[in-house]
């Protein structure tokens, strides 16, 4: 693996939220299958990546998490800068975090591409005696804004999996539609290794 990894994608993902939701969890299932019980907040920005293979393609999924900046505000145009997936995440035991969606999103689309893909997830469904979110509503605002929907409990490791790869199978979908321009995704994170093995990986002579 390393840098001799040749993929065909590169896609950054954001996680967006209030603090406390659970992005860091989602991120480190999703990427390492790991849950730390350990909630202390982390300040800086961090992301980590994910290679799948999806419909053929090999795609590293790069997804970033705002650790801790949302409780200053402090998220810049450079985190969403190339995104072209977010997670918005809320906590479905605390309806306050679900009242803050639509700031997010106002947010997300004031500093991100138009045609980001936006899933919606209502995480920690393993606390379901103390859910005060119900799902219809949260689905109905996902369907009233086209975002996608879905549930999940990092804790118990349910549809962690399906909410990162329905995003970028959708990702997938606009970017081969282009409805996505892929902005080049900072050098500060993906080597020289990538414009060569995106070259050496992309599809020959299919009309042969």
């Amino acid at each position: 693996m390393g840098s001799e990894e040749a993929y065909n994608f590169v896609f950054k993902v954001v996680l967006i939220g209030e603090s406390g939701v659970g992005k860091s969890n989602l991120l480190s299932r999703f990427t390492k299958n790991e849950f730390n019980h350990d909630s202390r907040t982390t300040i800086g920005v961090e992301f980590s990546t994910r290679t799948v293979e999806l419909n053929g393609f090999i795609i590293k999924a790069q997804i970033w998490d705002t650790a801790g900046l949302e409780r200053y505000r402090a998220i810049t145009s450079a985190y969403y800068r190339g995104a072209v997936g977010a997670l918005l995440v809320y906590d479905i035991t605390k309806h306050l975090t679900y009242e803050s969606v639509e700031r997010w999103l106002k947010e997300l689309y004031e500093h991100a591409e138009k045609n980001i893909v936006v899933m919606l997830v209502g995480n920690k469904t393993d606390l379901k005696s103390e859910r005060s979110v119900p799902t219809e509503e949260a689905r109905s605002f996902a369907e009233k804004h086209q975002l996608l929907f879905v549930e999940t409990s990092a804790l118990e490791s349910i549809n962690v999996e399906a909410a990162f790869s329905s995003v970028l199978a959708e990702i997938h979908r606009k970017v081969s539609n282009k409805e996505v321009v892929r902005t080049p995704i900072s050098a500060v994170s993906i080597n020289s290794a990538r414009a060569e093995a995106t070259e050496e990986s992309k599809p020959c002579c299919r009309n042969i």
